[in-house]
């Protein structure tokens, strides 16, 4: 009896030895696990290069995923920002936004570009996307006008800035299309005030067409305009006045013709004699209504 008894012992002290034996191994497995996925949380698997992101991030933009181009290329940025491609890619991700019409967006961008690098090769073309990402927001002359003039700010300041830049003559016409919708804006609110009859206020608006935007399609009209203003005031010589210069400088313009029809016979036979009398040039006309 007592040999069974002691070898049931041993048998179960055996038994239990093993059980906890086994508990402790799998417990020491599960530690090491959690160690190995916590040793490759710390220690992530290596990034892709620069060159990889960056080629990545002109794959996306060639397929027009804006978006994904722009995340891209700002990945270049925080990943590498001491590579070579880390300048390249901070005005392609705004290039990126400005496709996808994230205008704000691009603006930021590009003007941190720029006060990071102002002496950089490509600075020019930042400035650029600046004024076209306002051009490109530019809306009908019913509406505020606002961005329309922060267009021809941006525009301006790249032609004083780089008169010599590839992007001049772009920049060069597009500004003139911009001061042609600026001064459609004034025209637009001069009839506004003609039709009535709030009169005064109306010559302010032509006046200002041909003081700040002369160069622009608008002059003409505006030119009649102040003469039917002038002779609904019974201004007959200042409206003669306008007439004169109307005509010496856009003889064969359908605006011309109207304002002459608006004359009286005296005041068309005068048109038809020597009129140098008359101060010619829109200068002229706007010293001579100012004294």
């Amino acid at each position: 009896m007592r040999i069974f008894t002691r070898t049931l012992n041993t048998d179960f002290r055996g038994s239990l030895f093993f059980t906890v034996s086994c508990a402790a191994c799998l417990l020491l497995l599960i530690s090491l696990g959690g160690c190995a996925s916590s040793g490759e949380a710390d220690n992530p698997p290596p990034e892709k290069t620069a060159d990889e992101i960056y080629q990545d991030a002109e794959a996306a933009m060639e397929g027009k995923n804006y978006a994904e181009a722009t995340r891209l290329f700002e990945d270049v940025e925080r990943q590498y920002p001491y590579s070579t491609l880390a300048t390249d890619a901070q005005i392609q991700a705004a290039l990126s936004s400005y496709k996808d019409q994230r205008y704000l967006e691009a603006i930021l961008a590009l003007e941190r570009f720029i006060e990071l690098h102002p002496g950089h090769d490509h600075v020019d073309y930042a400035y650029y996307l600046i004024a076209l990402s306002y051009y490109d927001q530019i809306s009908d002359v019913r509406r505020d006008q606002e961005i329309t003039r922060q267009a021809l700010d941006s525009l301006n300041n790249l032609l004083r800035r780089f008169p010599d830049s590839p992007y001049a003559r772009d920049a060069a016409y597009k500004r003139d299309l911009t001061l042609d919708h600026l001064a459609g804006k004034e025209m637009e609110i001069g009839r506004y005030y003609l039709k009535r009859g709030q009169i005064n206020a109306a010559i302010n608006r032509f006046r200002e067409v041909i003081s700040s935007y002369q160069t622009t399609t608008h002059t003409p009209e505006a030119l009649h305009r102040l003469v039917e203003c002038y002779l609904i005031l019974g201004l007959k010589d200042e409206a003669l006045h306008v007439a004169a210069v109307l005509g010496y400088n856009y003889p064969g313009s359908e605006w011309y013709q109207k304002s002459y029809n608006l004359l009286d016979p005296d005041a068309q036979a005068t048109l038809k004699q020597d009129t140098s009398w008359f101060g010619r040039t829109v200068e002229g006309l706007l010293n001579r209504q100012a004294d």
